[in-house]
Parts: C-alpha cells; sequence; structure tokens
C-alpha cells in the first residue's frame, strides 16, 4: 500500500488507522504548500488533486471515510470496525460527521478563496466561518461527554477516533487558536488519551509534527 499525505493534513486519520492496522504501507509525502498535489503525476492517482489518497497495487481509494474503512475491512485482526450493529452505526455516523460538517466548516476559514472572489467577500466567509465552526466544535464536544465514553463509537478504540484527533489538533492550531483544554474538555480528554497511542506517536514522527502537550 502507498498512503499520499500532507503534514498534519485530514490524512493524517488515515495515517494513524495505517500504523494502528499494523499495516505494510509506504508513506508519500505531497507537497501542498508547492502545488504538487495539482502535478499530473499525482493527478493520474487522485483526479481531485487533494490528500488523502491510498494506492493498494493499481487499486486506489480517496477520501477519509472511505479509506478508513477500508483500512480497517483489509485488517480486521486490528478491530479499527465496530462489531456490534450499534457501534458500526455510531462508528460510521462519526466519520460522515466529520467529513461533510467539520471539515467543510474549516474549510471556510482556511481556504476562503474557493469560496469568494473578491477580497470582502472572502473576509466575510472566513468571519462567517469561524463563528460557525465553534459552533460546530461545539456540538462534537457535546456528542463525546453525553456518550462518556473513552472512544467515539463506545468502548473500543476505532478508525473514527484518529479522524476526531485531527479536528482537535487543528482547533488548537493557529488559524482556529482554540483554548481546547477549556472549551472542550470532553474532546481534549479524547485526544489525551489518543497522544499516548505508539501508532499516534510514530505517525505524528513521520509527519514531522509536535505531539501536543497535554497534562493528565
Amino acid at each position: 500500500m502507498k498512503l499520499y499525505y500532507a503534514p498534519g493534513a485530514c490524512s493524517l486519520a488515515s495515517h494513524i488507522a495505517l500504523e494502528e492496522a499494523g499495516a505494510d504501507f509506504e508513506a508519500v509525502r505531497i507537497d501542498t504548500a508547492g502545488g504538487q498535489q495539482r502535478s499530473p503525476q499525482y493527478l493520474k492517482i487522485n483526479p481531485k488533486g487533494r490528500v488523502p489518497s491510498l494506492a493498494d497495487g493499481d487499486f486506489v481509494v480517496t477520501e477519509n471515510p472511505a479509506i478508513l474503512r477500508y483500512v480497517a475491512v483489509t485488517h480486521p485482526d486490528a478491530r479499527l470496525w465496530p462489531a456490534d450493529p450499534h457501534g458500526e452505526a455510531r462508528c460510521a455516523e462519526w466519520l460522515a460527521f466529520l467529513s461533510s460538517g467539520v471539515h467543510p466548516s474549516y474549510a471556510h476559514i482556511r481556504r476562503a478563496e474557493r469560496y469568494a472572489a473578491t477580497e470582502e467577500g472572502r473576509q466575510d466567509v472566513v468571519e462567517t466561518g469561524k463563528r460557525a465552526t465553534r459552533e460546530i466544535y461545539r456540538m462534537v464536544e457535546d456528542k463525546l461527554a453525553a456518550a462518556g465514553d473513552d472512544w467515539a463509537a463506545g468502548e473500543s478504540y476505532s478508525v473514527a477516533d484518529p479522524y476526531l484527533l485531527v479536528f482537535w489538533n487543528w482547533g488548537n492550531g493557529s488559524f482556529l487558536g482554540y483554548d481546547m483544554a477549556g472549551d472542550f474538555p470532553a474532546w481534549t480528554a479524547h485526544a489525551r488519551r489518543m497522544v499516548g497511542r505508539p501508532a499516534v506517536r510514530a505517525a505524528f514522527e513521520r509527519e514531522g509534527l509536535k505531539l501536543p502537550e497535554l497534562a493528565a
């Protein structure tokens, strides 16, 4: 397998999942800042010009939810996809919400040029996106707090958990600059459990990312 990723991007979720699965894979860095995702070579792999992409021989999967599910079902011994119907539904629900709700909201702040042509318009997109994103982050926090479980889909770890960590990390970054520990304590407790996992540490190290310092 080959995982095409950009450091700190949403591809980090798939990177962590592959580590958790004990998969035999090569991590191929794509320089998105330099526009490598739009190169003819990469567009042959993923015509969308985005990361992540996962190539398993000649078979290519794109989009985090699909890749995460693929990693889980091709490595069943790792038990990264819940076996019970409730856990399976909860895991799928998280993947859908994170990809279709949380990520696009953040993109309005990080990639405002996709949504407006003028500087005034882009600024309005950013400001509106900031308000919307905080509301969505609150939804994530409330859902985790209400469930009271260690992991997103219940008592057992799943591929939804590294995806949650990606957005916690973005919330902790400079573009959002949230007080994650103060404003989102349940989500931060989840992040604390995540950074203690060897697979998370391995993926962060390979991507050249600094692990967040989270006191217990």
